[in-house]
């Protein structure tokens, strides 16, 4: 594909003493936008910063010279031109008059992705996040192109704003051979996405600025059909995420957890915790900090369950440099204590220490190393399977007690059963009760047990 032509699509839209000013710059290549104005200097924004491009000021005449060989503005004021990436989009006074354009350049930029390409091997979905400009939609652009052209998977991208795939019938061809569906109107949609998924049988569907209430249930019921999301959304990060309230139904919604007083004493917390609700939508999460350096969340359950807990996350920052070759540079980060154990010693701690990853992966092996038989009692099984994988801890349940390593049971019902109690004394088993069916307290006491 051919940049150079394709900026040059825009230039000629603009008037012609711009066009001259643009075509000589010697910073062409790292044009992000033009600003024009009714009444005011003409000014281009760079990669490095702004800069006037004229000392003539912005007439009716000039706004209106461009107009007319651009695409129609849609509801949402914006346009593009065809077979390009470039928006457009007017600002009107209170006439409905424009008098104020954003001339927004667009480019596919092919390798900017290989520092995750990995990632996309997973099949799981991912959830890119960073603030407006950033190029989240460059990055999910090239996703598209990758998974459907080189992985050959059934890809279909909503494209509601036409940034992805140029404002054309026909596709950019930054997409690849993914399919794209347009939006009439961005109050649809959530309706388009799962259309989508019903009339196209697609592998994976990519949707960028996921924002509303129905986007977050419309994401929420695709990825229950088995479909793989890529999608954006705006934020810093995942601290964002968390207290945005539509938003945080994307990593597992968040709620509020009562604790006795004896379980908020031992803990030195407030009575009232916050707890992920259910499994996340996105499974992997990026943050685009800035264009060659995003962060990797690659378990987003971990990361949001340690982040609620007032704990180190689990980190991974991978840095990129596109010279002649791309290299990419990753850091992985973890905490010393167990993350279970951290919230006990954490007022004590004058430092975060770190270990490296072999001393990691030890740990990681004495803890698989153990078998545990657990007989559950008035507890859920999926419950406890999700707290175990992530412990790393070896085990099997049971039904038959003389059979198990000891018993797990919420304290109330086990206080009613004495036939148990007696058949456990007997036979030495364990029993540890609980007060209240907490994940943390949970996983705290299975981490205890094992070790």
């Amino acid at each position: 594909m051919n940049t150079k032509n394709e900026l040059n699509k825009l230039i000629n839209t603009l008037p012609c003493f711009l066009q001259t000013q643009i075509i000589t710059h010697n910073l062409q290549n790292q044009l992000i936008e033009i600003i024009i104005d009714l009444g005011k200097q003409p000014e281009a924004r760079f990669l490095i910063g702004p800069e006037y491009l004229s000392q003539k000021k912005i007439s009716w005449q000039d706004i209106e010279y461009t107009i007319k060989r651009i695409n129609k503005f849609s509801n949402e004021n914006r346009a593009g031109i065809d077979r390009t990436l470039h928006r457009i989009s007017c600002i009107r006074n209170r006439q409905f008059l424009i008098n104020g354009l954003t001339c927004r350049v667009g480019r596919s930029i092919f390798g900017n992705i290989a520092v995750i390409r990995d990632l996309l091997e997973y099949k799981k979905s991912t959830l890119i996040l960073g603030k407006p400009g950033v190029g989240k939609t460059t990055v999910i652009r090239e996703i598209a192109r990758i998974l459907a052209e080189e992985m050959e998977r059934r890809v279909i991208v909503i494209d509601t704003s036409n940034e992805i795939a140029g404002d054309s019938d026909i596709p950019n061809l930054g997409i690849g051979r993914a399919r794209r569906m347009q939006v009439t109107n961005t109050a649809f949609q959530h309706q388009v996405m799962v259309e989508a998924v019903e009339n196209h049988m697609p592998q994976v569907i990519i949707i960028d600025e996921i924002g509303t209430d129905l986007e977050v249930l419309a994401a929420q019921t695709i990825a229950e059909k088995g479909v793989q999301l890529v999608g954006t959304t705006h934020g810093n990060c995942l601290n964002n995420l968390i207290k945005n309230p539509p938003l945080s139904n994307l990593i597992g919604g968040i709620e509020y957890v009562t604790l006795s007083d004896e379980e908020a004493k031992r803990r030195g917390t407030q009575k009232s915790i916050l707890e992920r609700k259910f499994s996340p939508t996105f499974e992997i999460l990026i943050e685009l900090k800035r264009q060659n350096s995003w962060i990797i969340h690659e378990d987003v359950k971990i990361s949001v369950d340690l982040f609620l807990l007032n704990m180190i996350k689990v980190l991974q920052v991978r840095t990129f440099f596109i010279q002649k070759s791309i290299q990419v540079k990753c850091k992985r980060f973890y905490t010393n204590l167990n993350p279970l154990l951290l919230n006990e010693y954490k007022n004590n701690l004058n430092d975060i220490w770190l270990v490296s990853n072999s001393k990691r992966k030890q740990h990681d092996r004495q803890m698989r190393s153990k078998k545990l038989i657990i007989y559950p009692y008035s507890l859920s099984n999926n419950l406890l399977r999700e707290i175990l994988v992530k412990l790393g801890i070896n085990f099997n349940f049971t039904n038959n007690i003389h059979q198990a390593s000891f018993i797990i049971g919420f304290k109330k019902h086990l206080k009613q059963n004495l036939k148990l109690k007696k058949l456990a004394n007997k036979k030495n088993i364990p029993i540890y009760s609980l007060n209240k069916i907490s994940l943390y307290q949970i996983a705290k006491l299975l981490y205890v047990i094992n070790i």
